[in-house]
């Protein structure tokens, strides 16, 4: 099960490799996105560590270095399919629309294994939910709303500490996380990034195209 699918506190059953190549990408591909990105956020670095060092013995995981920890909101399209101006365009929409929202807070809490990573959500979770709904209208102002892609129900923000590599039982990953006692992360959203990014390397790295600051 996704985590979409799955009830706070609940985990998978069943895992599966989280690297297989979804339609349309390739080595070398770059696509857009909108993120938000934790630069000097050292509660979710420590919480982040203290699930690396226990999940580093486990086999078939991709583990996450700080640098790439992320919140995944909104996807926009391949960089070869949007011209450069537009996803420009697409920033300074965001930008005006998200000026006006305060920043805030979330906790990152109890760790879920879900269907192909394991990930701490966020808590509380409407104050993203509007983050992605104003980015979902930008996109829709600039490429119009035909071209707003994935599901807007089906969003759930977290932040993964691992990818799965393998398929299998997820029992294993289950009782390695629950070993481990972390003390839940207060994180300051400010930003929300407009990202270029790759999974050329079993992990998304990306370039920052903007910055869009909350009020």
């Amino acid at each position: 099960m996704s985590l979409v699918d799955l009830a706070p506190g609940q985990h998978a059953d069943h895992v599966r490799n989280h690297w297989w190549w979804r339609p349309g990408w390739h080595v070398g591909r770059r696509f857009y996105a909108f993120h938000i990105t934790f630069e000097d956020q050292h509660q979710l670095y420590r919480a982040a560590k203290a699930y690396r060092t226990s999940l580093a013995e486990m086999p078939s995981l991709t583990l996450i270095p700080n640098r790439w920890l992320h919140l995944t909101m909104q996807g926009i399209g391949f960089a070869d399919e949007i011209a450069q101006d537009l996803a420009e365009k697409i920033a300074d929409e965001a930008r005006s629309l998200l000026a006006d929202v305060p920043a805030f807070e979330v906790e990152f809490g109890p760790i879920v294994v879900a269907d192909e990573a394991i990930v701490i959500p966020a808590e509380p979770a409407e104050p993203v939910h509007e983050l992605r709904h104003l980015t979902r209208q930008a996109i829709g102002r600039v490429l119009g709303d035909d071209r707003i892609g994935e599901d807007p129900d089906r969003f759930r923000p977290h932040v993964s500490v691992a990818y799965i590599t393998a398929e299998g039982s997820a029992a294993p990953y289950v009782e390695a996380v629950e070993r481990t006692n972390v003390e839940p992360a207060r994180v300051a959203i400010k930003h929300v990034d407009l990202i270029e990014m790759h999974r050329d390397q079993q992990m998304y790295e990306w370039t920052t195209v903007a910055n869009l600051p909350l009020r």
